[in-house]
């Protein structure tokens, strides 16, 4: 497994086939909800299975803290630290750029895997796409 961070439109192309599998098909989320304004100003991240991507997310700037968005793994690479990754390389990113507040809505079914890479629940349940989450934040 390698993550890269996206540079080129393949590269781009292949993160958003992971998430519109994942969240779109899957979790049946609104394309227009799950591709939004803000596709531009992300740095977006690609995880790849040797050439096959198999997990994807996305991180930009937020009121000063780094905004940790979109992370999603094909089924078929699930409990195989494909996560893991996705949010090491992302967490790498930040740090190199002096970031050192994290902060992520996680979708309540995803807390356990967040809480084992440190972050902390900071706010109560919200919907979004009709789905819970609650905010989670981490100074690295």
């Amino acid at each position: 497994m390698n993550v890269k961070i996206v540079d080129t439109q393949q590269e781009l192309e292949d993160a958003f086939s992971v998430r519109r599998k994942v969240f779109i098909e899957e979790q049946k989320v609104p394309a227009e909800e799950e591709l939004d304004q803000y596709e531009n100003e992300c740095v977006h991240f690609v995880l790849y299975n040797g050439t096959q991507p198999a997990g994807a997310g996305r991180f930009r700037v937020v009121d000063g803290y780094g905004k940790v968005e979109r992370i999603c793994v094909l089924k078929e690479h699930r409990k195989s630290g494909s996560g893991k990754a996705i949010m090491n390389g992302i967490e790498k990113y930040a740090n190199e750029n002096g970031l050192k507040k994290l902060k992520l809505n996680a979708q309540t079914q995803a807390i356990p895997f967040y809480s084992g890479l440190g972050y902390e629940t900071v706010s109560e349940e919200f919907l979004d796409a009709g789905i819970p989450h609650r905010t989670m934040v981490k100074t690295i």
